[in-house]
């Protein structure tokens, strides 16, 4: 198993892909267009409040990150055009080979299956090709969307995390949710958790 960078996973119109210069209007725009229906599950530093990152910071940042096979930060594109992010980090390879993912859309995109099918294409990259153990996500027991996205997933619920992360201005409490490889049952083509999905959910997951 071998972690290449840059990567870019494909399932038909959609693609997560590295940030690129030249997104920065368009990410720009998307944040700031969103900037209310985030804030609830933006996490914010408990020392200095909600910063906006510029966006070269945050490319730059990415990039180092993802060279050092310590996160894959991936942006969300549908039919070219972008509309959320997804990352998965850190990543933790030895006896761990764990990794954490975390994602947001565009609220004009969400309810359309568009995260479960991103989820599930990272996922399968993990455990196919990252060799990675166990998949983990955290989410704010308000957050009903993100809830049916790790149960569309079937990843199991393993307990509640007491002011586990600063979000929003104060400690809040997640609900941790994992699924590990065992649970999963990956083809040769290395698809897994999105053929499972696209199965149960097909009227959100067209065939490619």
């Amino acid at each position: 198993m071998v972690h290449v960078w840059p990567v870019a996973l494909h399932d038909g119109e959609l693609t997560l892909r590295p940030l690129r210069r030249r997104d920065r209007a368009a990410f720009d725009r998307l944040r700031e267009c969103n900037a209310g229906w985030l804030r609830p599950w933006d996490a914010t530093d408990p020392e200095h409040g909600p910063r906006r990152v510029d966006f070269r910071v945050l490319r730059r940042w990415n990039q180092e990150q993802a060279r050092l096979g310590l996160a894959l930060p991936m942006v969300i594109t549908v039919h070219g055009r972008l509309v959320g992010q997804i990352t998965a980090g850190p990543l933790q390879y030895g006896a761990l080979r764990t990794a954490v993912l975390g994602y947001w859309i565009d609220r004009d995109e969400a309810g359309r299956g568009v995260v479960p099918r991103a989820a599930a294409l990272l996922i399968d990259h993990l455990f196919a090709e990252l060799g990675m153990h166990r998949i983990e996500v955290t989410v704010r027991p308000e957050n009903e969307a993100s809830l049916r996205v790790v149960r569309k997933l079937h990843l199991r619920e393993e307990g509640l995390r007491r002011a586990a992360i600063h979000v929003d201005g104060a400690w809040r409490d997640h609900l941790v949710f994992a699924l590990t490889a065992e649970e999963v049952a990956t083809g040769d083509d290395g698809r897994g958790v999105l053929r499972r999905l696209r199965d149960e959910f097909p009227s959100d997951t067209p065939r490619t």
